[in-house]
């Protein structure tokens, strides 16, 4: 009986420690985008929205997630930086109504998804443009649209946007910007979080904005489940009822 030679295939790995002492970063990724409102005293310790950080933001429906965010990068764009609100669930024309209460997001540059078939190749070609906030309208409809559009797992389209998002938090884009990301996720019907526990170790923090008892007329609040940059413990109430900006204060809001 003839004896054959079973070759193993081997494959290099190449592994890099890092030491924190040897790596240099730009100064400028260390000082926060300001949204100049009263929540950038909680979205860190410095006082807003840091570059190259990705923040998932969570909460009850109607309470207001869309509103509060497109405030933030509304102002961020009116003190010149590059923003980009990345809208999976409304149209042109809902955007037009919204605008109609708060004049200030009629300026904002937005990329409606559902207007293209390859929502990927969309999303990745608008991304290289290169920008300083990102905000995701929501991550489900992003992630549903490319998982069916491709054929992929749900695994496989979040590690695809998670990639994606890495990449951006590390300047890899044509102006060389370390983007924030500010991306809206729905909740289970128990009011967490939904999604794979890959999404929440990756994300800088986490937003929670409740309603601070039943009904749509009860009083609003955010605050941090996870933060790396900043504290749990404050709580902001927010309202919406005067229309064009977000109202917050430490206290309860009548």
């Amino acid at each position: 009986m003839s004896k054959h030679k079973i070759k193993k295939k081997t494959t290099t790995l190449e592994i890099n420690l890092v030491k924190m002492n040897d790596m240099e970063f730009d100064d400028s990724l260390f000082i926060p985008l300001k949204t100049k409102t009263l929540a950038d005293h909680i979205l860190s310790t410095e006082g807003g929205v840091f570059p190259g950080t990705n923040t998932i933001v969570i909460g009850d429906p109607g309470v207001g997630k869309s509103t509060v965010l497109l405030e933030w990068i509304a102002n961020l764009h009116k003190q010149g930086k590059r923003v980009l609100f990345v809208s999976g669930e409304m149209n042109e024309i809902d955007m037009y109504g919204y605008t109609k209460r708060y004049p200030k997001f009629g300026d904002l540059p937005i990329l409606f998804t559902a207007n293209y078939n390859n929502t990927k190749l969309v999303v990745e070609k608008t991304f290289e443009e290169g920008f300083d906030c990102i905000m995701v309208d929501s991550w489900a409809e992003v992630i549903g649209a490319v998982k069916e559009e491709n054929g992929w797992t749900k695994g496989q389209t979040e590690k695809w946007l998670l990639t994606l998002m890495d990449n951006h938090n590390k300047a890899h884009n044509k102006k060389k910007i370390h983007t924030a990301f500010l991306c809206i996720q729905q909740m289970t019907k128990g009011g967490e979080f939904a999604g794979s526990n890959r999404i929440k170790h990756m994300t800088t923090a986490m937003i929670e904005l409740r309603f601070d008892g039943p009904g749509v007329d009860a009083l609003r609040f955010m605050e941090y489940s996870k933060n790396r940059r900043g504290g749990l413990q404050d709580k902001i109430y927010f309202s919406l009822n005067r229309g064009e900006v977000v109202d917050y204060s430490f206290e309860v809001i009548n």
